[in-house]
């Protein structure tokens, strides 16, 4: 029988009144549902043709698992940070013994969909993913789960559902950073941040107008800005800087969007601190490929990496009850170098 005529555990929590957690323990076996609740719910999933995802249940159930394969979607694989990410969840896959299928979304929301029904199709244990910068619906991600397999975000998260998630501290991150750049005597700081629809631009935003707010400084609306990256920065920073009551620092959302401030200062024949303090977020290779080099937030990457695995597997394997949602937090740390006073 195909894969569209089958059920799913949450038709079956809806159609015995019951919840999502409820039938997957009694199709497990748990002591915690009674016999008679566990024969009702299970003679129902045999009569309505329910298949399981069959790699997580041979994996709960048996030491040799015919494949233990995790999806991971990536937003853009190139990218810096990503790739330390990545790094951080194939070493770790690999030292618990499973093997990762690695796609790119390239910033896509129809491509993200492709990548999830392909992960479904292919019986992956569980998915790790980054969402596209413009994904605004998650049936995509609400079918993984509905089909019994795990689901772990990381950086971009997903607000519109209650699943594990591993970030970074991006508020504190952003707020330590600004909180720096006030304290060497910068007066005017420029925001340059992502969207707003995506949680991490949000939490870092919160973080530099509270770093303001609490050293009793105005907060300026003319000097944030949504642009996320180098080309942008570049084309921008000339009319910022050539305002009469220009910005004597700027906080960029990541390394990319501080370095291209760093490049339009210096072709202006500004001088970088002494005219314009610029910190940055990642702390990828090319802060210190710049001159000067460029004073980052710290994300690291592998560390988030490794904690999605671990969440993802102790879930599959039954270490993590399935209805508990695991959110876990990576400090970042401010590595101060010469593009700040």
């Amino acid at each position: 029988m195909s894969d569209k005529s089958t059920i799913t555990m949450k038709d079956i929590a809806r159609e015995l009144g019951v919840s999502v957690s409820t039938v997957s323990r009694a199709l497990n076996d748990s002591p915690r549902i009674s016999p008679e609740q566990r024969e009702r719910i299970k003679a129902y999933a045999q009569e309505h043709n329910f298949l399981p995802n069959v790699l997580a249940e041979s994996l709960r159930r048996s030491r040799v698992a015919p494949q233990r394969i995790i999806g991971v979607i990536m937003p853009q694989i190139a990218h810096y940070y990503f790739s330390t990410i990545l790094s951080g969840i194939e070493e770790q896959a690999s030292k618990r013994g499973y093997r990762i299928m690695v796609a790119q979304s390239d910033e896509r929301y129809e491509r993200e969909v492709r990548i999830c029904q392909s992960f479904t199709e292919h019986r992956v244990c569980g998915v790790i993913v980054s969402m596209a910068k413009d994904t605004a619906e998650y049936g995509h991600f609400q079918r993984l789960l509905e089909a019994g397999i795990p689901l772990v975000f990381y950086d971009r998260i997903c607000t519109g559902l209650n699943t594990n998630r591993v970030v970074v501290d991006d508020y504190m991150g952003a707020y330590k950073a600004v909180t720096y750049l006030i304290e060497t005597g910068c007066k005017r700081i420029a925001f340059y941040g992502s969207s707003m629809k995506m949680e991490i631009s949000k939490n870092r935003y919160n973080g530099y107008r509270d770093a303001l707010l609490k050293h009793g400084m105005k907060l300026d609306e003319s000097l944030r800005f949504e642009c996320d990256n180098r080309e942008d920065a570049e084309v921008l920073t000339p009319e910022v800087l050539a305002r009469e009551d220009r910005p004597d620092a700027a906080f960029a959302v990541n390394d990319d969007t501080a370095i291209g401030i760093l490049f339009a200062a210096k072709r202006m024949g500004l001088h970088v601190p002494k005219d314009l303090s610029i910190c940055g977020f990642t702390n990828g290779e090319r802060a210190i490929v710049c001159d000067p080099m460029l004073t980052t937030v710290e994300q690291r990457g592998p560390m988030v990496g490794e904690e999605a695995v671990d969440i993802l597997v102790d879930h599959v394997e039954g270490v993590i009850p399935i209805d508990k949602v695991e959110k876990r937090i990576v400090k970042t740390r401010l590595v101060v170098r010469g593009t700040t006073r």
